[in-house]
């Protein structure tokens, strides 16, 4: 079998990692891979590992014994994003974006892969180490995001339906109360979507009284699924009591005035700790 030089074995390993996010290999892979004894892989694990840390990249999560081994976890450091969050709140703040009714428009930063991609990863940064089996969200706007989120962790994306679907068989159907406009609306979800008793993240791109996500919730009921927790893009300030109270947002849109032009939104203080 060929050999590998060290720098080609570590660009093969940060590209495996990278695409392989958030799953434990064992080391044996590498040393059948590159055919290296183990202290050439763990050599080349640790070397990777530093590289990773100084450009903030990510890092490795090494797992002794028999059923251990290695896993990349995508998110740097938190602080690391604070740039890049900033620069997506100023964005926000641009007065053409205002939609009638107080909303954003924001389907140009959602639908840009460079973008969401990054939100994804400042969302999930709080649930990464928790054991979670999938990422939930409802059919809209925030289905980049969630699906992003489930790249992030290296697991299924599960959306929600606000009908049934003929072609996903048996289904399982609630009822629930709009928050925002107290609307009665209904969603569903296929019965081989989510398995029993799974772990989930609740995912959205939008928030005002959490109408949605507890819906959502509800629904996970059904399956009793254990929801870890809700992530959102933007949440509103008002109302100040939400209809959930797990949840995370990366932006706080304190107040939209359509006849004077006036956005004023700003970034949550759990990510400027």
């Amino acid at each position: 079998m060929e050999k590998y030089k060290r720098y080609e074995r570590l660009v093969a390993l940060l590209k495996f990692f990278t695409d392989n996010p958030n799953k434990l290999v064992n080391l044996e892979q590498f040393m059948d891979m590159f055919n290296i004894a183990k202290s050439s892989a763990s050599e080349d694990i640790d070397i990777l590992e530093e590289i990773l840390e100084k450009f903030d990249m990510g890092k490795l999560m090494t797992f002794p014994g028999a059923g251990g081994g290695v896993k990349y976890i995508p998110v740097s450091s938190l602080k690391s994003y604070v740039p890049f969050v900033k620069e997506v709140c100023e964005r926000l703040k641009d007065p053409s974006r205002i939609i009638p009714g107080g909303f954003l428009y924001t389907a140009d930063l959602i639908y840009s892969p460079p973008i969401v991609s990054k939100i994804a990863e400042v969302l999930v940064y709080p649930f990464i180490e928790k054991e979670i089996d999938a990422i939930v969200t409802v059919e809209t706007k925030g289905i980049p995001i969630a699906l992003m989120c489930a790249r992030v962790l290296n697991v299924p994306l599960v959306i929600v339906r606000k009908d049934s679907r003929v072609t996903e068989g048996s289904f399982v159907s609630i009822n629930y109360v709009s928050g925002s406009q107290r609307h009665i609306r209904s969603m569903s979800l296929a019965r081989r979507a989510l398995d029993k008793g799974a772990k989930v993240l609740l995912v959205d791109d939008f928030m005002k009284a959490g109408g949605t996500l507890k819906g959502m919730t509800e629904l996970m009921e059904e399956f009793d699924a254990h929801v870890v927790g809700a992530g959102v893009m933007i949440a509103t300030e008002e109302p100040r009591e939400k209809l959930i109270d797990n949840y995370i947002s990366i932006f706080v849109l304190k107040n939209v005035e359509e006849d004077k032009n006036i956005v004023e939104i700003e970034i949550s203080d759990w990510i400027l700790k």
